[in-house]
């Protein structure tokens, strides 16, 4: 059987997971989260529902990678016979800037070109570079694939991606609109189709991929054509603790009159902001759900979230000519019912309507519309691992 790994390495964490994809079937999956902390544990588990932890306490990057392989090939508890059962790995990549339009195989030349996009991403590309040298490694001889979250986003025009700013500044320091949650958005755009019955190409979707960090996209052709996240995942919505969009000249206020520096700047938007800082309570929107009614605080923190989503798609309706789907994805989008509903409860003049029953009935994969709604309303669980897979096994088959 052909085995692709997937391998998803971040600063402070790891995930992987092994896909038989004859079937497309996980065999196995896992994680380690707090790397370098004194609790730190690696998840593992089999397809038959066995879940191991195993303690890498402060270990090293690359020695969580060591102890990966070693699991997925354990005699007992692995999946594995041998190591040559891995026809390829797949490696995601947050940043591939301008140069990649499309998952490509490793070479060294695309190492350089990831390691040049570290600035536009500092906390992502240094460590997914970090696991595929470490995999590379352990399994030389085996194809290595980049798939990279900005590489959906390519096809947005040069009038929506291109910042109105000097355009030798904009030349030379790389700026301009990426967005980024791409591996997602372009899954849920392809399970919509499948629950169409239609070709993607057919179809004008918006994608709203709503977790702790927020974005969506809108669809056309099977390509995307504007999306919320911009030079950097800063840009757009509301999210757990990212402020979204605001007046580029606040920045220069606080410089200026408060002596904030680029640092205090970069922590109060990044980690500060949003739900955690409108609300002062949580940036976890079940936190802010479980006390909306009392506190007003909490309250006003889901208002204005739903409301810069409201805003983002009635404006990506506009520049789709109108919708055939709206989606919903990720973590908030695939299970909170009350917050699918304040987002399309005034999106009836584009023909949204949401059928109450089916909004609350846990749906996954499952339409929640009103049957004589003209727009879809979806919600479709993301799998960015097996999108990832997907990818990789077709570089290495072309």
């Amino acid at each position: 059987m052909p085995v692709i790994l997937t391998i998803n390495a971040g600063s402070s964490s790891i995930k992987y997971q092994c896909f038989d994809m004859h079937t497309e079937e996980c065999l196995a999956k896992g994680h380690v989260d707090r790397l370098l902390s004194t609790s730190a544990e690696l998840f593992y588990t089999r397809r038959d529902g066995v879940t191991h932890r195993i303690p890498v306490p402060q270990t090293a990057h690359e020695a969580v990678f060591q102890r990966i392989f070693e699991i997925l090939l354990h005699p007992e508890k692995g999946i594995l016979r041998a190591p040559d059962e891995i026809q390829a790995i797949g490696h995601r990549v947050v940043h591939g800037g301008s140069h990649f339009a499309a998952s490509t195989r490793i070479t060294p030349e695309v190492e350089k070109t990831i390691e040049q996009c570290a600035p536009l991403a500092p906390l992502h590309n240094p460590f997914n570079l970090r696991g595929i040298r470490a995999c590379q490694t352990i399994l030389p001889d085996i194809p290595h694939v980049a798939v990279f979250d900005t590489a959906f986003h390519q096809t947005i025009p040069d009038y929506a991606h291109i910042y109105a700013l000097p355009h030798t500044i904009s030349e030379q320091y790389q700026i301009r609109q990426y967005g980024f949650h791409g591996i997602s958005h372009q899954y849920v755009a392809m399970r919509a189709a499948e629950m169409f019955g239609s070709p993607l190409k057919t179809l004008k979707l918006i994608t709203c991929h709503l977790g702790n960090g927020c974005s969506i996209t809108a669809i056309a052709d099977g390509k995307s054509i504007d999306t919320s996240m911009g030079f950097t995942p800063l840009q757009g919505l509301v999210m757990g603790t990212r402020s979204g969009d605001i007046d580029p000249a606040i920045i220069l206020y606080l410089i200026r009159e408060h002596q904030m520096t680029p640092d205090q700047i970069d922590q109060m938007l990044n980690h500060q902001s949003g739900l955690i800082g409108v609300s002062g309570i949580s940036s976890d929107l079940r936190d802010l759900i479980a006390v909306h009614e009392e506190n007003r605080r909490a309250a006003l923190a889901i208002d204005i979230f739903c409301y810069r989503i409201r805003q983002y798609i009635g404006k990506y309706a506009a520049v789709l000519d109108g919708i055939d789907a709206l989606v919903f994805t990720a973590g908030i989008g695939e299970n909170a019912p009350l917050i699918r509903a304040r987002i399309c409860e005034k999106l009836g003049f584009l023909g949204v309507h949401l059928d109450q029953a089916k909004n609350e009935g846990n749906p996954m994969d499952e339409a929640i519309h009103h049957e004589t709604a003209p727009v879809s309303v979806l919600v479709i669980p993301t799998n960015e691992e097996l999108m990832i897979a997907r990818d990789t096994l077709h570089v290495i088959k072309s």
